[in-house]
């Protein structure tokens, strides 16, 4: 069992989502990380730098309500994305966030 309860991957199966811990291991495989990727342009997300930008362009502003957090919100609707103020700590769920607020704009692939 690992040591981070937010490592594994959300499962949905005969209408029940659960965490799998280690995907893959059953078959001796490790994971691979996720990776977010700007569709349109095909590059690779490697910090909030870029992503910010990336996200200015379709008409996010950071909101700085939370200081443990990184987020974006629109003024054009009521979503918020929250990052952990870390990139090194953004995982897949954070990315698949970005991903169905933003469809055909970015998308999480095997690294």
């Amino acid at each position: 069992m690992s040591d981070d309860p937010g490592s594994g991957v959300w499962v949905f199966k005969n209408g029940v989502v659960r965490l799998v811990e280690n995907p893959g291991s059953e078959a001796g495989t490790l994971p691979r990380r996720k990776v977010l990727v700007h569709a349109p342009s095909n590059e690779v997300v490697t910090s909030y730098a870029v992503l910010e930008q990336k996200l200015s362009e379709l008409g996010w502003e950071r909101y700085y309500d939370d200081p443990e957090m990184l987020q974006f919100h629109k003024r054009s609707s009521v979503e918020l994305i929250s990052l952990p103020k870390e990139f090194h700590k953004l995982k897949s769920m954070h990315m698949y966030d970005i991903v169905v607020k933003n469809r055909t704009m970015f998308e999480v692939r095997d690294g």
